[in-house]
């Protein structure tokens, strides 16, 4: 198992490109199920999440190939419509493969999801949704079966908003018969890259980008290509990593929009943002500013960033508190944190940052993808040495984090755990 080993305080400088979204990717590489012939995907980060994904649609019978950063999939039909909890254990996202394998050949057999070890996320809106298009929905012994002869379109009402129920009903309903209306729809740009790739294919997807979908179903798609979009989640990482460090850093092949909210909690905090068309350049000359954050559907502050900007805020010049209303309980990072001399306390799904503080290296141990992101933050501001254990999770999500942060001027390296 490997480790980071990060030296701090050493001040950030230089250029990035910015990766291809994980979160977008997923769901495209399962719409691939829905027809068969080549796809081609480029801007296609390389983690191992998506590679993982590449195993699973390997059992459904889609041969992938990776060749500079573009991924080839060709998709036959299958006579397996298992998604197995081997690999559907290791990534929450697995569970796309139910939208599209139901809507195409009337059955699957999904293992209930895994992914981050910070509490339940449950599928129940998936599931309400497949039913609502005719599925009949069973759950034995940790899997999903579905079936349905025929999926009938419907309006369907999701009672939170959720990334992947929304994108996991999409991938069914736009094959089922008749029209179907999704209403308190996700609208992130992952959510509206999925709508207007599915239109490539043929389907007729209409009111992307906002709170109510009408999908009028189709009999058949076909393949289509995709470039896929900057990961906003990446970008913002490497943003508060910049600020943390008081550095001096262009980000390109990003879509400034897509950081939504985060733009103006940066402002907030005295960072100076020049942003151009494809490329953001950040600055921090003086002292950061404590700044209040609520995680919030987009183009809300994303619950993915709410680890990363509270070790931003150790070191504000003041006190802060970020609360997550996305899931109250994603907060194992506050521990590991503290260990480096972080003055943080928790008050339900709050967090108070106590800023103004002195960060000194120690061992910390990573516990799901984002908090290890947060880890590697701390690190990089912190006196002394700093040791970041269970670095797998962070490769989830991270393509070569520790590649970029050095070639930015971190001291970071992995090595084997002793």
């Amino acid at each position: 198992m490997e480790r980071f080993v990060i030296e701090g305080q050493h001040r950030l400088e230089g250029h990035i490109h910015i990766s291809g979204a994980k979160n977008a990717a997923l769901p495209l590489m399962a719409a691939s199920l829905l027809a068969d012939g080549i796809y081609h995907f480029s801007n296609f980060p390389i983690l191992r999440d998506t590679l993982t994904f590449s195993k699973l649609l390997k059992e459904l019978n889609v041969d992938s190939q990776i060749e500079d950063h573009v991924l080839t999939l060709r998709v036959e039909p299958t006579e397996n419509k298992v998604a197995r909890y081997e690999l559907v254990k290791t990534m929450r996202a697995s569970f796309y493969v139910l939208g599209p394998l139901l809507a195409r050949y009337g059955e699957a057999i999904v293992s209930l999801p895994g992914g981050c070890a910070w509490g339940p996320r449950p599928v129940d809106q998936h599931l309400k949704g497949l039913q609502k298009l005719g599925a009949t929905i069973d759950t034995v012994a940790g899997y999903v079966t579905a079936k349905a002869k025929e999926l009938i379109g419907n309006e369907i009402v999701f009672d939170v908003i959720s990334v992947g129920a929304t994108c996991n009903v999409l991938l069914s309903a736009v094959l089922a018969k008749g029209k179907t209306i999704l209403e308190n729809c996700a609208r992130e740009p992952e959510v509206v890259q999925l709508c207007e790739f599915l239109n490539k294919m043929g389907a007729k997807i209409s009111g992307i980008g906002t709170p109510r979908l009408e999908i009028h179903g189709v009999e058949s798609l076909h393949p289509a290509d995709e470039t896929i979009i900057p990961d906003r989640i990446e970008l913002g990482t490497l943003i508060l990593a910049t600020a943390i460090t008081g550095g001096n850093v262009k980000f390109t092949n990003v879509i400034p929009e897509h950081l939504g909210i985060v733009q103006e909690k940066l402002i907030e905090a005295g960072i100076t943002l020049n942003i151009q068309d494809n490329s953001v350049h950040i600055t921090r000359l003086g002292d950061v500013k404590p700044v209040d954050i609520k995680t919030s559907p987009y183009p809300g502050f994303p619950t993915d960033l709410q680890a990363q900007w509270i070790a931003f805020m150790t070191i504000a010049d003041g006190d802060s508190k970020i609360t997550d209303t996305i899931f109250f309980d994603r907060f194992k990072h506050v521990a590991e944190l503290q260990r480096l001399g972080a003055r943080i306390r928790l008050d339900g799904n709050t967090a108070i940052v106590e800023g103004r503080q002195r960060l000194i290296g120690a061992p910390v141990m990573s516990t799901d993808l984002r908090a290890s992101s947060s880890l590697v933050l701390a690190g990089l501001i912190a006196e002394g040495t700093t040791f970041v254990s269970r670095i797998y999770h962070l490769d989830r999500g991270y393509e070569k984090l520790d590649d970029k942060l050095s070639k930015l001027g971190a001291k970071i390296f992995r090595e084997q755990e002793p």
